[in-house]
């Protein structure tokens, strides 16, 4: 980096007389706390409105009249989602996504008859196979998943006088099912909508098209992907495909981003044509670390199907996600008519581009890793593309330069200088440690000051002064501890080197290096952030590199000096400005974005409800909020130490935080609203576990349990008449979770259920064979199609799955979580309910005798779950008790409202 004036690497040379200032122009460097606070809140307002313009900036959406006859048009797309959501929850199995197949299917057909008489648009209602999907990457590990009956409507338009398109296809794909608890609206009713409408349109195009395009409708995503990969699996247009494109929704409206990409040429034909273009690198490295715990559809079409592609998703409002609350008036207008704006433009161009298919073809046989890319919109109206090889280099070259300078210009100032460096990188260590730790600090305490832990889901601008306050607070305090050690040793040096000089001028003059040495400090926290990128291949590393060169670029430009022996001076304001606007302008609004992602996902952060501390949600908001103050705000608050602006920052930021901690521990602002609702589920339970216990009854009981950390005392208050128990004193083993802190009740559950309904698990033979003991259990699941499995892979090494003597789940490749390996079935009305399992134990375990169990927790040999989605008399009478601020969460893990529980000892 560029030496600054006055730097102390520079101490053998003895200062000139008219080079050293008098006190009264030291005095001027006193910048008034209205300066910094101006300062803070250009900063802050900036951020807020790049944030506005990139993420809440939707266009106008369009009628039919006005998109006319091959535009699109959000009021028609509505139409389609109207109908859709108003079908209620339509999951695979049920009767209303029987219905909504039909619409999608309806709808289609006028598609087919309206469209351009040079386009061939081929219709059909595909119903799958029973099948299996085996992929053992992100949530799939240790997992199989099994589907049979699903129902999917696939529309292919293709030009009428060109038979290779049909043999080179793009996929659009998205699910019309939803799970039990929504009607979808958003997840992925939208979706529907949107391929509806862009089918409309593109039917009037395809006759000058060189590839077709392909719209499949699938159902069954919602049980583990199942819809798209029976149809890479199964059906025979799979292998005319070569590039597919998915949307989804991972919440609700807003702009749909593209936040998964394959390779550079299919991101450079997406930006070149997209309109609103919304596109973020940052999503997919966050998505594909594991840390959000989800997958789409394209997974499987990458990790299956080996194709290229691009995955698009709305993110907003995510505390809705498989919620009550996803309908229709929380879209907002133009959400649809951005992302269809896009795909049509890139639909037609596309699929009218030779050169794109002949690269789509090229890339299924590459592979995707060589043609990555890295790419991100600026204001949401222009998107970067280049490939990541090429930022590689482009890193490296920046880092092995800024190196270069650094080591320069620590050689040239010896011991002094080298001292000094190490203090300002060390001022970097306090800040961050004492914003996390002050944040944390109070995350950790919110539990016991709030009627719920999490008490801003519902209200996020709270975090500012929650966490943001103390973020920015620590970050200060542990900023200045390193400001003042490097003054210390700055006096101390130019006491040696520069004898002469008054008191107070070398007071003043060691003030204004350490400043200098401080604002530095932020430009080897961001290298090291760049280079520990660039090693580990992170695409949005360039972050980094633009908080690493702008600032730079500022200082060398306004700041630097080629006479070390001048003074230092006072940094300029125009520098912060300068230094400022590009990393601003490029990341400040995907940093409020992913935070405010972070804070609706706290609703649902506990996989096992109980499992985890009830703070710990907190403390994933608070620390994201610290990281991200304590590295942007390195260079701004740099100038506020030899200010008069301390106190009064100080000031401020302890009344924002003590205004925001009264709103909400006085509950004036509440935790949860009828909108955004806390995850609480309720699951009436027929356990026959307890039958292999000598017990001739199952044990029948209500559950209440919350995905969302903290107790359930409020949600009781209208429930007393119901006699639920709370705490950790029984857990409930629900196969796919456990439940480890909950509510049970056994009071009028008896009614509601039938024995008939219970699965049963019966032991055909367990015999020992050429040194390999081979069990084979017949598995009825009754009147349930959804029913989750585990197999103990302590004792099992393999096993084999048959239906109607069909080896559904061959030998091999079976991976394990925890010991388990867990069988997840969905599927229609008409689907298998008997299954043979054929289990062959470890050679450890080969005797056909009771032998003495590991563990408790592996004391069974197989669990099983069966769902049926239906709400008993007393199940009925809870959710009616419920606050209106409580909503049930749907997954393809967790059980409809009831549920059948078995299982087989190890000792059978």
């Amino acid at each position: 980096m560029p030496r600054g004036q006055g730097s102390s690497v520079s101490t053998h040379e003895k200062p000139k007389v008219d080079e050293v200032s008098t006190n009264e122009d030291y005095g001027r460097h006193r910048r008034t706390p209205f300066l910094l606070l101006g300062l803070l809140i250009v900063f802050l307002h900036g951020s807020w409105s790049v944030y506005r313009v990139q993420y809440a900036n939707l266009p106008l959406p369009l009628n039919a009249e006005q998109a006319g006859k091959r535009g699109f048009s959000e009021a028609s797309a509505l139409e389609h989602v109207k109908y859709l959501a108003g079908l209620g929850p339509h999951p695979v199995g049920s009767d209303s996504l029987d219905l909504a197949v039909q619409y999608v299917y309806a709808v289609a057909e006028k598609i087919k008859k309206t469209a351009h008489w040079e386009v061939d648009v081929q219709l059909e209602l595909f119903h799958t196979y029973i099948g299996a999907n085996r992929i053992a990457g992100g949530l799939f590990n240790g997992k199989t998943m099994l589907y049979s009956d699903l129902k999917h409507v696939m529309l292919r338009v293709v030009p009428k006088y060109l038979l290779e398109a049909e043999e080179n296809l793009i996929l659009v794909s998205s699910h019309i099912d939803t799970v039990s608890t929504t009607e979808g609206a958003g997840d992925c009713s939208s979706c529907v909508g949107v391929m509806l409408e862009l089918a409309r349109g593109v039917a009037q195009w395809a006759h000058g098209f060189k590839s077709g395009v392909l719209f499949l409708f699938n159902t069954g995503e919602e049980e583990g992907l199942d819809g798209a990969h029976s149809f890479i699996t199964q059906h025979r247009w799979r292998n005319a495909v070569r590039f597919a494109v998915d949307l989804e929704a991972m919440g609700i409206s807003g702009k749909s981003t593209l936040f998964q990409g394959t390779d550079h040429w299919a991101l450079e034909s997406f930006a070149s044509v997209a309109k609103y273009p919304s596109a973020q690198i940052a999503s997919q490295d966050v998505f594909q670390s594991g840390a959000i715990k989800s997958a789409t559809d394209f997974q499987i079409y990458r990790e299956v199907g080996g194709l290229p592609g691009l995955d698009f998703a709305y993110t907003d409002r995510t505390s809705v996600y498989h919620t009550k609350n996803d309908k229709m008036k929380h879209l907002k207008p133009g959400s649809l008519q951005h992302i269809g704006e896009n795909m049509l433009a890139f639909l037609l161009h596309a699929a009218a581009s030779p050169k794109f298919m002949k690269d789509a073809i090229q890339a299924k046989q590459d592979g995707a890793e060589q043609n990555k890319a890295v790419f991100f919109d600026i204001l949401g109206k222009y998107m970067v593309v280049y490939p990541q090889r090429l930022a590689i280099m482009f890193h490296n070259s920046i880092i092995f330069q800024s190196l270069l300078i650094w080591g320069t210009s620590l050689l040239m100032g010896g011991r002094p200088g080298l001292v000094s460096f190490g203090i300002s990188c060390l001022s970097i260590v306090l800040m961050l440690i004492s914003s996390v730790s002050l944040s944390a600090v109070v995350a950790l305490a919110l539990p016991y000051i709030c009627s719920f832990p999490v008490s801003y889901v519902a209200h996020p601008w709270l975090v500012i002064g929650l966490f943001g306050s103390p973020a920015l607070l620590g970050a200060f305090i542990g900023q200045h501890i390193g400001f003042i050690i490097l003054k210390r040793h700055l006096k101390h040096v130019y006491s040696r080197t520069k004898p002469g000089l008054a008191h107070n001028v070398l007071g003043n003059i060691v003030s204004l290096e350490a400043e200098r040495w401080i604002f530095k400090s932020g430009f080897v926290q961001w290298l090291i952030v760049l280079i520990l990128g660039t090693y580990l291949k992170v695409g949005s590393s360039y972050i980094a590199l633009i908080w690493l060169v702008s600032p730079a670029f500022a200082y060398g430009l306004m700041e630097a000096t080629l006479s070390p022996a001048r003074s230092p001076k006072q940094l300029k304001v125009v520098t912060l400005v300068l230094a400022l606007a590009a990393p601003v302008v490029s990341s400040a609004g995907l940093a409020i974005h992913m935070v405010d992602i972070i804070i609706g996902s706290v609703v649902r952060i506990d996989r096992n409800p109980g499992g985890l501390p009830d703070w710990l949600g907190n403390v994933v908001v608070s620390v994201a909020i610290a990281v991200v103050i304590s590295f942007t705000f390195v260079y701004l608050l740099s100038y506020a130490h030899i200010s008069g602006a301390k106190k009064t920052l100080g000031f401020l930021l302890c009344v924002i935080f003590g205004l925001a901690l009264v709103l909400v521990s006085s509950g004036i602002v509440p935790a949860f609203t009828e909108d955004i609702a806390r995850s609480v589920n309720v699951v009436h339970v027929v356990d026959t576990t307890v039958v292999n216990s000598g017990n001739t009854e199952p044990s029948s009981y209500v559950t209440l349990f919350s995905n969302t950390p903290g107790k359930l005392t409020n949600e009781l208050v209208n429930l007393r008449d119901e006699e639920f128990s709370c705490g950790r004193n029984r857990t409930v083993d629900f196969v796919t979770f456990t439940m480890k802190y909950g509510c049970l009740s056994y009071e009028g559950s008896n009614i509601g259920w039938s024995k008939s309904e219970v699965p049963v698990l019966s032991l055909e033979s367990d015999a020992v064979t050429d040194d390999a003991r081979q069990t084979i259990i017949s598995v009825d699941t009754k009147s349930s199609t959804r029913w989750s499995m585990a197999i103990n892979k302590q004792e099992i090494d393999d096993f084999t799955v048959h239906v109607d003597l069909e080896n559904l789940v061959p030998l091999g490749n079976k991976t394990e979580i925890d010991g388990w390996h867990t069988i997840q079935f969905a599927g229609g009305k008409d689907s298998p309910t008997k299954f043979q399992l054929t289990l062959f134990w470890s050679s450890n375990a080969k005797d056909a005798f009771p032998k003495q169990v590991k563990s408790e927790d592996h004391s069974f040999l197989v669990k099983l779950r069966t769902d049926v989605n239906r709400v008993t008399p007393k199940v009925a009478r809870v959710l009616e008790k419920l606050p209106r601020w409580c909503a049930p969460f749907g997954k393809s893990t967790s059980p409809y409202t009831l549920a059948f529980l078995t299982a087989l000892p190890v000792n059978i």
